[in-house]
């Protein structure tokens, strides 16, 4: 568990490129998530190209970090792949967790950016990387070397535990 509670939010980034092999493992992290009757409907789109990152970073007022990262991983959710209605957030929820704890076990910094359900976000993403329509682009997660070292707070709390009923 010690990895979980060195996990962060990281949105600056050092000016060094990710390893390709730093990259793949992120990518195998995340395909090892669990996913409803294992249908694993992820695709991904891993970005690196500067002028790319940057028309990324300006589709919405959180994505900024996008622009200085190593590399960005779209996460895609396959419709065609899903098996049970309704649960390819999930899917896409628990694979975005694995390549976030990966990057903390490879030393790098990242940062979930939320795109899905937000309908403008979801479409100028679409549009810009030639998505398809059945590929809902879930998130964007930005990936690097941090910036600076960041400081991880307990988040435990007690009042929100409740044994055997509300």
């Amino acid at each position: 568990m010690s990895l979980i509670f060195k996990r962060h939010s990281v949105r600056r980034f050092r000016d060094e490129k990710v390893s390709d092999e730093k990259i793949e493992n992120l990518l195998k992290a995340g395909m090892q998530a669990p996913s409803a009757c294992n249908a694993q409907p992820w695709e991904f789109i891993v970005v690196s190209k500067a002028e790319d990152k940057q028309a990324i970073s300006e589709m919405h007022q959180f994505a900024k970090p996008a622009a200085n990262a190593s590399h960005l991983i779209i996460t895609l959710g396959n419709l065609n792949e899903s098996k049970v209605h309704g649960m390819i957030e999930q899917d896409l929820g628990a694979c975005n967790e694995n390549i976030l704890l990966q990057a903390t076990h490879e030393g790098l910094g990242a940062v979930w950016l939320g795109f899905h359900p937000i309908e403008d976000r979801v479409l100028k993403l679409k549009e810009y990387l030639d998505i398809p329509d059945y590929c809902i682009p879930f998130s964007v997660i930005c990936v690097g070397y941090p910036a600076q070292d960041g400081e991880v707070k307990l988040r435990y709390d007690e009042s929100k535990v409740h044994f055997d009923r509300y």
